[in-house]
């Protein structure tokens, strides 16, 4: 009896957790760093403040919590994605595509509030830098693996991080201005340039 009480708690528990995880998120992609505060995420999330604080007893427990979730969840979005793209002639074009895709969503908002304050929060910033070390690391290996792409060959390695860090600079153009339109054509040209440094791939 004790059990099946305890059991429906910690489910509750996680759920509450979970809520407040997503939105902090939320705040972050919509209010930014500064007003993402435990009062407005709490709001947010329908839970109290003495509910919140009993998951994170500060704000910096909530944010590193927070920081964690979204680069977990960023590369859980590419893992989900990337693997179900077509594959023959157009596999490259929808890699290209989907990896531009993957840098105007909500969770690229929420990270790149947190790059913005880390620049000039030396604690927050030694906290960011190792998870967005990891999910470089890891976007670039997801990105090899839906490309099928040759390390071996000169110049691959190099043409696949190029295709990170354009999709990241394209979706920082995004942040302000619906940049849609000129995205898709310059993602469409790069996957020509990719698919020659690939090998024709």
């Amino acid at each position: 009896m004790v059990e099946a009480v305890r059991e429906p708690r910690q489910d509750r528990s996680r759920a509450t957790r979970q809520r407040l995880l997503e939105a902090a998120v939320d705040c972050l992609a919509e209010v930014g760093w500064t007003g993402s505060t435990v009062s407005v995420v709490a709001e947010r999330a329908g839970v109290s403040r003495g509910a919140t604080q009993h998951h994170f007893p500060t704000r910096e427990d909530l944010f590193t919590a927070a920081i964690e979730y979204v680069a977990s969840e960023r590369l859980a979005h590419m893992r989900a994605e990337l693997p179900h793209l077509p594959s023959g002639r157009g596999r490259t074009e929808s890699v290209v595509s989907a990896i531009g895709e993957m840098y105007t969503g909500k969770l690229f908002r929420a990270a790149l509030q947190l790059w913005v304050a880390a620049a000039s929060d030396e604690l927050l910033r030694a906290q960011v830098v190792p998870l967005e070390r990891h999910v470089g690391r890891e976007a670039h290996r997801l990105t090899v693996e839906a490309l099928g792409a040759d390390e071996s060959r000169a110049g691959v390695r190099e043409a696949v991080q190029a295709t990170l860090d354009l999709a990241r600079g394209l979706g920082l153009a995004n942040l302000l201005t619906d940049d849609s339109r000129r995205r898709a054509r310059v993602l469409t040209e790069w996957a020509v340039t990719l698919k020659a440094a690939l090998g024709g791939s």
